[in-house]
């Protein structure tokens, strides 16, 4: 036989050799992208491994391996920082509570006294500078809250009917305050959606409790039997810029009874962890919130 058929034959197997190795190390570099998909998305202290004799390869997987730990010493940093924040500001929280509820008494006795119009203008200061104070402290408590917001998710099914409801009656005596008379409207139909019922809980509850802060004596709450929840009241308040901003934490608008806080941004979190949806629109000169839960 020719020199050159030899030849033609030994190209061939160092072909198929070449081809086998080169999909050995694709199918290699695939594993070694799932694995670290798998990796991160999960609560785990897996490392990567591979079976092959690859240097290249090997020192991917290293490196990487390397990365995964820097990142999950990173991670319990960040987890024990925020503890330790959310401790601190419980403790500062109970803290203010103490002397605010003791100078809010003695605030109660000085207005049950005979006084002039100058001290009764200094009382009246007085009386909305703590109730500022009772305000941010609330806020504070909010804050730590917000810290743990994305801890695992239980939900079940409930009846957003019945949660509303609820909802809506214990803010009776807010609404009595403010002289807002609730125009309720919940269909007959019982909308069932697999949800978390503390969040969905604390999600109407800080949007009532917003919508009493904005509103001029209105408020109207609507329930469809598509399961899409509707709050409005009417306010001057708004306009593009501060509704564009209305669920950043801690944007304030200006001439509320109150501070915004961060209700609207914890709202829209808790929705989003519910994978609801939440938007806000501002027509014919009321706020309108809209959420809708799959």
């Amino acid at each position: 036989m020719s020199i050159w058929f030899y030849l033609f034959i030994i190209a061939c197997i160092v072909l198929v050799i070449l081809i086998i190795k080169t999909y050995i190390v694709k199918e290699e570099i695939k594993n070694i992208g799932k694995s670290l998909s798998n990796i991160l998305k999960s609560d785990t202290n897996n490392l990567i491994t591979i079976n092959s004799n690859n240097k290249e390869l090997n020192n991917l997987a290293h490196t990487l391996n390397n990365s995964l730990k820097e990142l999950r010493k990173l991670e319990l940093e960040y987890k024990q920082g925020n503890q330790e924040l959310k401790s601190s500001i419980t403790n500062i929280s109970h803290d203010l509570r103490t002397p605010l509820t003791a100078i809010r008494g003695y605030l109660d006795l000085m207005q049950k006294d005979d006084k002039t119009k100058e001290q009764t203008r200094y009382l009246k200061i007085i009386d909305e500078k703590v109730q500022d104070l009772t305000e941010l402290t609330e806020q504070l408590f909010d804050f730590s809250k917000s810290i743990d917001i994305q801890n695992e998710v239980e939900k079940k099914e409930i009846c957003i009917n019945d949660i509303l409801e609820n909802s809506i009656l214990s803010f009776y005596s807010m609404f009595k305050k403010y002289d807002i008379t609730p125009k309720i409207d919940i269909c007959n139909e019982k909308v069932i959606r697999t949800l978390n019922e503390n969040m969905l809980k604390r999600i109407f509850e800080n949007i009532i409790s917003n919508a009493i802060k904005y509103s001029e004596n209105d408020f109207k709450l609507t329930l469809e039997n598509t399961g899409k929840i509707i709050f409005s009241n009417k306010t001057t308040l708004l306009d593009k810029i501060s509704l564009d901003k209305i669920f950043n934490r801690y944007y304030t608008i200006k001439n509320t009874k109150k501070s915004n806080g961060i209700g609207l941004s914890i709202a829209k979190q808790l929705v989003e962890l519910n994978e609801g949806t939440i938007k806000a629109k501002y027509e014919k000169g009321c706020l309108v919130i809209e959420i809708e839960f799959r």
